[in-house]
Order: C-alpha cells, then structure tokens, then sequence
C-alpha cells in the first residue's frame, strides 16, 4: 500500500505539476490514478479527443446511491509576465499563507478531496464519496461535459455535487451562465480615400460593439427580477476582451476578429442571447453584403456553460449548510462546473476554501486557515457518508 499522504503534502504534489490549460495534464491524472490505486480506490481516465488530456473520476465506499461527488478541475491559468516570489510551481508555506499556482483555484480543493476519498475507503462509508477532476475548466469549462455524462451514466447516482472553486467555504447556491463567440468579421480592401467602395471590417466590429454597448446600458436601467437582484451586477452583461484587425491606416481592413460573451443570470436563456446577437449580426451583415456581397460574418460558438439555479431546500445545498454552519444567501457571476452537473439532474452547490481574489494572481495564494477549514468539512463529510 502507498504511503498515506497528509492533505498539504498532496497539494505540494498537486502543484509541482504545471498543467496549464495549454498543455497536458496527463502527468498530474497518472500521479492521482496511482495514489488512489496504493488505496484501493479505482478510478477512470476520460481523454480528450486529441489524447493530450484526460479528466478521472473515482469512486471510495460501496456502489450504491445516495452518495457525495467532490467537483474540481486539473489546469490552471499561464503564469506568463507575472513576476513571482518564488517558483510558481512549488509550494512554499509562509506566513500563514500556502503560495504556488493553483493553490487557491483549486488545487487546494483537489487535494483535500483526494486526501477525503482515501479517508473514506480507510473509514468504511456506507455511502460513497466520488471524485470528479476535469480538464479545460479555463477554458470554458469544456473538460468536464464528456465526465459527467459517463459518471451520469455508469456510477451509483450521488445525491449531492460540491464544486469546491473558492467560496471561503461559504455555500453559493446560484451563479450565472455563459456563452461566448469568437467573431471573425470580413470586410473588402480598397483606398481610405474611396472608402464607401470597400466593407472596412474594423467599422463594422464598432457596429457590433456599439450594440453591446446599448445592451449593457438598456440592462442596466431595466429592474432586475427577483432572482436575478441577488447578483452582482444584477443582470446580463455582455462583454468584448480582445479585437484585432487592418493591415494599414489608408486601407479599409479587410478582416477583424473579436471575442463576443454573455454572462447571463438565471431565469434568462442563453439561447435567447444567442439568438438576439445572431439577429444582430444578419442585420450589420446586410448593410456589407450590399456593398459587397463576399463581406460577412461569421460567429464560432467556443463554449456554452449553464448557470446554477439556487434549489430552494435542495440536497447539496441543506448538506453543506449543515456542514459549514453558513446559513447565508451567495450567489456569484463567474461560472463553474456546477451549471453543469444540474443540468444533469445532480442537485449541487459551490463551496471551497480560499478567496475568488487571489485566482490567476501572481504569488497566488490559499490561507492555511482556509485550507485547515476545508479539511474539517472534508472530515465531517466522511463521518456523514459512514453513519
């Protein structure tokens, strides 16, 4: 049998790989594959299409219903042009403080899930205690789909999801969905000076983003719906972070490409904002193709993510609640895998050490006392699933 690892020193393990959403995140699956083995914990690799990647899901206690999934992701964000302490990549404990990239957004969370499972098989549950690790989760939170619906479809059907993205172990019930496009605009090259001849595809691009603009305004003054007022801002925003295009300062340009997303409070559908920005872009495109009919615009849909809809008196959350003591309403604007998992029928909430403020951050960083906190859940959890 491997050698039991306490929770910190699988988090040092954890972070000494540096799976950045870019590359591949193999070496940390196979490290948690083998520890979860040395156990007598079993687990299954779900690759990504290109192999490069895999997300793992595992199982502690026996094969019936009722059970507890422990949600967190594998990659982390790029630490490029970030000046740190110390190497990013390795834990360092100091001042009460454990620093590394991804310690707090959430390998702090993995580890003390990995470390619950093992406790777990070692304690003898009567209900099981599951893992759930994914991939890409940075990336749109793409990686984890294709795991949810094997573990929908082939493990014994948890009772409760707890997506441990940092909460400081508050228990967030709710938090918006998202979509977003990369949005690839062609217009026609002629001379600046007989401008109204070509499609310039960087005015164009200020069309749509004068629209995005109204949209934020026009939200901004409409009163908010009940559930959508326990949101910060309290309505959908939309948002452009990158825009690109022209080759001179006397050339209409003939191509721009700008990223497009929604961040979309429950009660609204994504579809309808998707079908809202895609009647928009007929209507500009129109006013090109008539200039020039091989103008246009294309729209590539890179992820969609469901929100998380607060259940009044749901299992994950009266679980959590029970187990945190926070009986507070929290409710977030960023997204998680959580939207997800419910909309695989799993009741779940978010709950998680550390502050959402130190993600991506350099010398990023997970109090002790949050990552001390987490465990006591964890501990708890497992003479839960034993009684």
């Amino acid at each position: 049998m491997v050698k039991e690892l306490d929770p910190t020193a699988i988090l040092a393990q954890l972070v000494s790989f540096p799976t950045v959403s870019r590359d591949s995140n193999l070496a940390l699956v196979e490290w948690v594959e083998k520890y979860l083995a040395g156990h007598g914990i079993s687990s299954t690799r779900v690759p990504s299409e290109d192999g490069q990647k895999a997300a793992l899901y595992a199982q502690a206690g026996p094969a019936v219903p009722g059970g507890v999934i422990l949600s967190g992701h594998s990659d982390v964000v790029p630490v490029d042009g970030q000046v740190w302490t110390d190497d990013p990549f390795r834990l360092v404990e100091r001042d009460g403080r454990l620093y590394g990239r991804g310690t707090c957004d959430m390998k702090g969370f993995v580890a003390l899930s990995i470390a619950a499972l093992v406790a777990a098989e070692r304690r003898g549950v009567k209900r099981p205690l599951q893992l759930a690790l994914s991939y890409d989760e940075e990336l749109g939170l793409t990686g984890c789909v294709p795991m949810i619906a094997e573990m929908a479809a082939k493990l014994p059907r948890a009772a409760a999801v707890i997506v441990g993205e940092p909460s400081l172990m508050q228990v967030v019930s709710g938090h918006k969905g998202g979509v977003n496009f990369d949005v690839r605009i062609k217009g026609f090259e002629v001379h600046s000076s007989i401008a109204p001849q070509g499609v310039s595809a960087i005015h164009e691009a200020g069309r749509l983003l004068a629209w995005l603009n109204a949209e934020n305004a026009r939200l901004a003054r409409t009163p908010p719906a009940p559930l959508a007022a326990r949101f910060d801002p309290p309505f959908t925003t939309i948002h452009s972070g990158t825009i690109a295009g022209g080759t001179a300062a006397n050339i209409t340009a003939a191509d721009c490409r700008m990223d497009m997303g929604f961040r979309v409070v429950p009660g609204e559908g994504i579809e309808d904002w998707i079908a809202r920005l895609t009647a928009e872009v007929g209507r500009i495109e129109a006013g090109m193709k008539a200039v020039r009919p091989e103008a246009g615009i294309t729209l590539i849909r890179r992820f969609i993510a469901p929100p998380l809809v607060p259940e009044e008196g749901g299992a994950a959350e009266t679980l959590a609640r029970r187990l945190t003591g926070d009986n507070g309403d929290h409710v977030v604007s960023y997204g998680t895998e959580a939207g997800h998992f419910q909309s695989y029928g799993y009741s779940a909430v978010v709950c998680g050490p550390g502050s959402i403020a130190q993600a991506h951050q350099p010398d990023e960083w997970l109090a002790r006392s949050e990552f001390d906190a987490g465990w006591t859940f964890m501990t708890q959890l497992v003479e839960d699933l034993a009684a």
